[in-house]
């Protein structure tokens, strides 16, 4: 069976939906495969504030708000010896500032639920098989139909939204694999509880993070009473202790008992789920776009989970994905500028967050173990690029402010010395010493450029937000719009 549609999109998660979702109201047609049957396992269940104005684009807050998930306000860590809350928002403004702890399995299924009412034609138990290329560019998709061989077909698109998740169908088949961060391949080995106590610290709905000899924990209060509680060690750590002779249930059951925080939680709690491991955090597939494809979500990259960035990547890839596919099919851009700002700006975002993490890990107080001292990543690790430049350059501690000429890599820097300063300052308060040595002009670009990641929930909707010199417009139509531009709207 041989078909054609205007978007095929792989994989229905956060990413595939939402990006299926956006361009199924833009009036395109859209395919959407999924190997799986909703509902389905996944892990990464605490969400940033962005997740609202990406329920509101796809027209699904009022849904998720009745499902009754709940409202994640901040975290809470213990960090070393430092202890410190992040607050999002004002729980006395329900409307806004919050994001949810959610429960992967119906979060998920909502979505793709969702976007088959928006006029998707989501197939699931359908593996897409093949990428098909005519002169380089993708073209097809062969399929197979996971509950039968005998079952196949060939989907030919115009554009292909690669969302397939860590199998990374593009990236893993058709351009060389990934490139991991070597000093966050990590492992997470994690579980559920019942008759746990109710997180007390932090905002309310707080996940809960602890630092411990050989990694950090997580413990994330669920709406149907459970508690994830999960643990994170490099995998060197998690292997030596496993060589040592801890099974898995040992190494996760010495992690929890080094955490008072996560202890007191589960003190008369009970593991009603087997113990479930993932592992090698932290990749990114640095050709994110090319001629007929966008790669978004898991599929493109995955960073660390300590700042439970997962879903806010995904989704933020989905919406510029589908917001320059959306300009290209209308022909207000070209397919090439529109790829090469999508390769950079999801770098960049990627890159943003690395440091943040990193900053975390690195400033880890009286850190000895072999957890802690992997993180020291070498140049080779991070590779090429002027934001990754200025990244190793923070994380060395050289802080050479002749590499602080760019935006990208002066945001870089700005981002690095805020972070330090607010939350791990030695007598400097909440003062930016660095920030304060610029010219005004510069210091300016630097708050300009750094805005939108320091308040990540206006996730790149306006002109002030923009990154890289584009910002999504969603009305009256979804687009990519260049800073300085109004684009015109296109009638169809």
């Amino acid at each position: 069976m041989n078909e054609h549609t205007h978007v095929l999109v792989v994989g229905g998660g956060p990413a595939g939906s939402t990006a299926a979702t956006l361009l199924a109201r833009e009036g395109f047609q859209v395919i959407l495969l999924e190997r799986d049957q909703h509902p389905r396992e996944h892990i990464g269940e605490s969400l940033l504030p962005s997740i609202l104005n990406v329920l509101d684009l796809i027209g699904a807050r009022e849904k998720a708000e009745a499902h009754g998930f709940v409202k994640k306000w901040g975290g809470y860590l213990e960090w070393g010896e430092d202890t410190f809350e992040i607050n999002f928002g004002d729980p006395a403004e329900p409307d806004q500032g919050y994001g949810f702890q959610v429960i992967r399995s119906e979060f998920d299924h909502l979505l793709i639920q969702h976007a088959e009412t928006q006029g998707v034609d989501v197939r699931q138990n359908v593996r897409a098989a093949e990428v098909l290329f005519t002169d380089g560019r993708a073209t097809s998709v062969r399929w197979t139909d996971t509950r039968d061989a005998t079952r196949t077909g060939e989907i030919s698109f115009d554009y292909l939204i690669d969302a397939s998740g860590r199998a990374g169908l593009m990236a893993t088949k058709y351009l060389g694999g990934r490139r991991y961060n070597e000093g966050f391949r990590n492992i997470a080995a994690y579980s559920y509880w019942t008759g746990t106590k109710q997180p007390k610290s932090g905002p309310p709905g707080a996940i809960q993070v602890a630092a411990v000899t050989d990694g950090w924990l997580w413990a994330i209060p669920l709406h149907d009473g459970t508690l994830s509680v999960g643990v994170v060690a490099h995998k060197q750590s998690f292997q030596a202790r496993r060589d040592g002779g801890r099974t898995i249930e040992q190494v996760y059951a010495d992690a929890l008992a080094e955490s008072p925080l996560v202890s007191d939680l589960i003190e008369h709690g009970t593991r009603v789920r087997p113990i479930q491991v993932e592992q090698d955090f932290s990749y990114i597939c640095e050709e994110s776009a090319g001629p007929g494809y966008f790669i978004a979500g898991d599929a493109a990259s995955f960073l660390d989970p300590l700042l439970s960035t997962g879903v806010h990547l995904a989704t933020f890839s989905a919406t510029l994905a589908s917001a320059g596919v959306s300009s290209i099919l209308r022909g207000e851009l070209a397919e090439q500028e529109v790829a090469e700002y999508y390769r950079g700006a999801y770098q960049t975002a990627y890159i943003r967050f690395l440091v943040l993490v990193s900053s975390l890990y690195l400033n880890y107080r009286g850190k000895k173990s072999l957890f802690w001292e992997a993180h020291e990543m070498s140049r080779e690790d991070v590779g090429d690029g002027e934001v990754i430049k200025a990244f190793w350059n923070v994380v060395s501690g050289l802080e050479d402010l002749g590499d602080a000429d760019s935006g990208a890599s002066a945001l870089v820097f700005s981002e690095m010395r805020r972070l330090i300063d607010v939350y791990f300052a030695k007598d400097s308060g909440r003062d930016d010493a660095w920030l304060a040595t610029l010219p005004e002009d510069e210091r300016r670009q630097v708050l300009d450029e750094v805005k939108p990641l320091v308040a990540p929930n206006e996730y790149a909707l306006s002109e002030e937000t923009a990154l890289n010199g584009f910002y999504v417009r969603t009305t009256p139509h979804l687009a990519l719009v260049r800073v300085g531009e109004q684009a015109a709207a296109v009638e169809r």
